[in-house]
């Protein structure tokens, strides 16, 4: 088993991590949120801003078009309800 790194400066340059526990994909920092988006597929045109605009990646791509939002990540900032142009994403207020 590879040797966990404590710091940043031990990794060499170019350094890809290969173990999910070692990534982002190991932390799902989607509780961190107070509203998340629920998209209404009625009103969703699937021109993708969302899917570019969204900064952690969570709105998948599937078959060329618009994917579920993964809540793992998500932390609920809105930009993708912002970013659309029919306003077809809600920001909810997230139930404790």
């Amino acid at each position: 088993m590879a040797e966990i790194l404590k710091k940043s400066k031990d990794l060499k340059i170019g350094a890809v991590l290969t173990q999910k526990e070692n990534s982002s994909l190991g932390y799902k920092t989607g509780t961190w949120k107070t509203f998340k988006p629920v998209i209404d597929e009625k009103t969703c045109i699937n021109c993708m801003r969302c899917v570019h605009y969204c900064p952690e990646s969570c709105i998948a791509i599937k078959d060329d078009k618009r994917g579920q939002i993964n809540l793992d990540y998500c932390k609920g900032c809105g930009i993708c309800s912002k970013v659309c142009p029919v306003k077809a994403i809600k920001m909810i207020k997230e139930e404790e």
